[in-house]
């Protein structure tokens, strides 16, 4: 999931014209869903180590290390964060020395002006804005589990205060989650199947209302209907303008869903990336597809020649292991239990 939204918001951003040969460079929804996952693993250590946590906290403050990185109002953010760690030293963390993640890689304009607000112990103040990144950037909680997913616009709400920004992105967090875990068996008795996307997808769109107030019975209707054009008209690129007009977090959710459902088969997973290129927005569009189809087929359906080329290849597997292990392993331990790896809080300090 994490290396297909990598791959779908590089290649989407390019309109589906990658050069030939040389890195592929990463979008600023892959920079910022870098910091999301480790935010989620910090938060995940802080539960353990200090039996309480506001996990959007903890991925705020993973938002600020990225927003220093980048040099936004770095100094505001040193005198917010910087004496919460005990050494001085922040930003803190592996990820915080990984060179790509300080150069600018496109706008995230909501996010930096919310960030830019930030002062003493304050939350940023949300703009107004329905953006796409508020969505894209969260992807990598559905990992967490399903209580992480249902409240994913929390996450959202740190910088998008638009409500159906974040109702797309708990509604986009919940799918991923399903499509994770509930994904069918890709082979039948003839061999490879086509129908594991749609039917994790299904399922997974028609649970949604039993997730809470975030999915209203227009929104789930609108997702429904993107799935079932996808079904009776797949691949048409007017509809796909129509479901997905501009660069907001419910055009990216339902571009997604119709894209993903329309090549829903292991070797159409390049194609389905170039096809949602064309959005107006192709970058989202093809972050949204690109998780969800890496969700359900696994990373070895994904590109290899795109992978290995990706920039942050190496970061996305790492933090994507990293989280896995956070959840079923504890490594650093808890308060109560030590741990097997003694490195393990100063990769992810718990705070």
């Amino acid at each position: 999931m994490m290396l297909g939204l990598a791959v779908g918001d590089t290649l989407g951003a390019a309109r589906g014209n990658l050069p030939a040969s040389g890195p592929l460079r990463a979008g600023v929804s892959t920079q910022l869903a870098c910091f999301t996952a480790e935010g989620v693993i910090r938060a995940m250590v802080r539960g353990g180590h200090k039996g309480i946590c506001h996990p959007p906290g903890v991925v705020l403050h993973a938002y600020c290390r990225w927003a220093a990185l980048q040099g936004i109002e770095v100094e505001r953010m040193r005198r917010r964060w910087a004496s919460g760690n005990g050494d001085g030293e922040w930003p803190d963390g592996w990820l915080a020395g990984v060179p790509v993640l300080a150069e600018r890689r496109g706008s995230a304009p909501a996010t930096v002006t919310a960030l830019s607000r930030i002062e003493g112990n304050d939350e940023p103040s949300a703009t107004t804005s329905r953006g796409c990144h508020a969505l894209t950037r969260s992807l990598p909680i559905a990992v967490a589990g399903i209580g992480w997913a249902t409240q994913a616009g929390e996450f959202a709400a740190l910088t998008h205060g638009d409500s159906a920004a974040q109702s797309a992105t708990a509604q986009a967090a919940v799918l991923l989650h399903h499509c994770l875990t509930n994904a069918p068996p890709e082979h039948d008795h003839r061999g490879l199947s086509d129908r594991p996307v749609q039917e994790a997808m299904e399922a997974g769109i028609a649970g949604l209302p039993s997730y809470g107030e975030r999915t209203a019975t227009d929104e789930h209707g609108r997702l429904l209907a993107a799935f079932q054009h996808a079904v009776d008209q797949p691949a048409e690129a007017a509809l796909l303008a129509r479901l997905a007009p501009d660069a907001t977090a419910p055009s990216a959710l339902l571009g997604g869903i119709y894209t993903a459902a329309s090549f829903p088969g292991r070797a159409q997973l390049r194609a389905a990336l170039e096809f949602a290129a064309g959005a107006p927005d192709g970058a989202s569009v093809a972050c949204v597809t690109g998780a969800l189809l890496g969700a359900v087929h696994g990373v070895e359906a994904l590109p290899v020649d795109l992978v290995s080329r990706h920039e942050l290849a190496w970061v996305l597997d790492t933090l994507a292991r990293d989280m896995l292990s956070e959840i079923v392993d504890s490594p650093s331990g808890s308060e109560y239990v030590p741990g097997w790896d003694p490195y393990w809080w100063d990769r992810y300090p718990g705070w």
